[in-house]
């Protein structure tokens, strides 16, 4: 992935979570279907998987030195960054908290 491809994906998706990793990351690996079933219950996000190995610039952009590393984003801007160690509790308030806020602002 390049960061011109990012971009148009945060400018399409007003609600992202960047999943950060490495395929060699077993917790990284452990992890991402956890993340990715927490948000099939919790449109509009959209998960956007980022090989750190593979787009070095795109991790650089972000400050992104450990993984796994998520970052929710709301048009375009961190809201939130979770890195290393941390639980699916401290995800999912995020995440449930900004989706019920977007789909306030829709109505």
């Amino acid at each position: 992935m390049i960061a011109d491809e990012l971009k148009l994906i945060l400018d399409e998706h007003p609600l992202t979570l960047l999943y950060f990793s490495t395929p060699t990351c077993g917790v990284c690996q452990v992890l991402r279907p956890q993340v990715e079933a927490l948000l099939q219950d919790e449109a509009p996000w959209h998960f956007q998987y980022v090989n750190t190995e593979e787009s070095r610039e795109i991790a650089g952009q972000h400050l992104i030195f450990a993984v796994p590393t998520i970052l929710l984003m709301a048009d375009g801007r961190e809201i939130t960054r979770l890195s290393r160690h941390f639980g699916m509790h401290e995800l999912e308030q995020p995440v449930r908290r900004y989706a019920e806020l977007f789909r306030q602002s829709d109505s």
